[in-house]
């Protein structure tokens, strides 16, 4: 065998400049001359503090570190959703647990109620219907939000197993009334559930879970979370776990008494996202800093700016006067430009910008004010936003 002083020192030295190497990209936020400040309604954008904390020195998922940092997540997630209920997090996007509510909450010869008004309303809707379930849909216009009244009627027709609707509907910028929503299937019958989409309402519009009775509330990472995508979570409630025990076929990734039971250990059926967990870690520690009120009403105060500047433009929300949610604004492009030209001159001042959403893209482009965005970056992205303006003017 070949032994050389020289080589060991060599070998040596070079494993303390890749230690360094390490310790340097660590310790320092990460930095891309190319990146654009996404003003996109998730992902969105996130804070170089957060992504530098994905990069914590990996730990085994059944170990001691991690069960500790999954008992930390448990406690300030149930602070985040209001909620004295257990919190599934979950290595997928929402739409795993949208699958994973209609099949563990809908028993087979029952019905579910879907409240429909956007593309993500429906999507939930056609997977219950893909997973084999009988829905009934109560339907509004694109732009529009659903009412108590219109849930009470239908409950007085049928009985169902659940109510599924979204709290803050993406693609129109509409925020229903969940609080009223779920106090009328509550007074008309104890055995419905309360299954409640908050992908993009979740810690910037106000959700309280436990004091409105939600039985269910979904959400994941990239959107007014602000953290990267690849995570989800829900809160469940002890009526939830009791109807999946009635079903035989709840499937295997999205069981919710598996995932119950892993919890319960503190930990999670399969490999979880690890990485992802500890900027989840971090990122709640500086949202309950700020405090809920004050980030539902930082997010308030950017939704009215972002509809203030759009009037004055001779420009409109498309979402119901009411209704207007609180993280993104769709605005109607009464105006007739060119969004993608729009995008791209945003591009060249350094932002992202989105063009609208299925089938009202260009005809509205959406500004998402959400997650970590403060009052001064939105500010900047509109001042952009006029000079565009001004050009296509001239």
């Amino acid at each position: 065998m070949h032994n050389c002083s020289y080589c060991t020192s060599s070998l040596l030295a070079l494993n303390f400049v890749l230690f360094i190497t390490i310790q340097t990209v660590r310790n320092q936020p990460m930095r891309n001359d190319k990146h654009k400040y996404l003003v996109i309604p998730g992902p969105v954008e996130v804070r170089p503090e957060i992504l530098d904390a994905q990069t914590e020195w990996m730990i085994g998922h059944r170990s001691t570190a991690f069960a500790d940092l999954f008992a930390r997540l448990q406690t300030k997630l149930k602070q985040a959703f209001l909620t004295q209920n257990r919190v599934f997090v979950h290595g997928s996007s929402g739409t795993g647990l949208w699958e994973g509510a209609s099949r563990n909450c809908i028993r087979d010869e029952a019905r579910v109620l879907h409240l429909v008004g956007g593309a993500f309303s429906e999507r939930w809707a056609q997977i219950s219907e893909a997973n084999g379930k009988q829905v009934d849909v109560i339907t509004v216009e694109w732009g529009k939000a659903h009412t108590p009244e219109m849930v009470a009627d239908a409950l007085k027709k049928q009985t169902y197993d659940a109510v599924a609707f979204v709290h803050n509907e993406t693609s129109t910028g509409v925020t229903n009334p969940v609080k009223d929503i779920a106090a009328v299937v509550r007074q008309a019958s104890d055995e419905t559930l309360v299954l409640v989409d908050s992908v993009s309402g979740f810690l910037g519009a106000e959700l309280r879970t436990d004091d409105w009775g939600l039985d269910l509330v979904l959400t994941s990472s990239q959107k007014a979370f602000a953290l990267p995508p690849g995570l989800a979570f829900a809160s469940i409630s002890d009526r939830v776990l009791e109807r999946a025990k009635q079903i035989k076929h709840r499937g295997y990734y999205f069981d919710f008494i598996e995932i119950n039971d892993s919890l319960q250990k503190n930990n999670t059926p399969s490999t979880p996202p690890v990485s992802l967990m500890f900027a989840a870690d971090k990122q709640l520690d500086d949202i309950l800093a700020e405090t809920l009120e004050r980030r539902w009403a930082r997010h308030l105060q950017m939704r009215d700016t972002t509809l203030q500047w759009a009037n004055q433009r001779g420009l409109a929300a498309f979402a119901q006067e009411g209704y207007r949610s609180p993280t993104v604004t769709t605005v109607a492009n009464t105006i007739g430009f060119d969004v993608d030209a729009m995008a791209k001159f945003m591009g060249g001042k350094g932002f992202s910008m989105d063009k609208g959403y299925g089938k009202i893209k260009g005809k509205t482009f959406r500004i998402a004010h959400m997650g970590d965005m403060q009052i001064h970056t939105l500010e900047e992205v509109l001042s952009g936003l006029d000079e565009y303006l001004e050009s296509v003017k001239n």
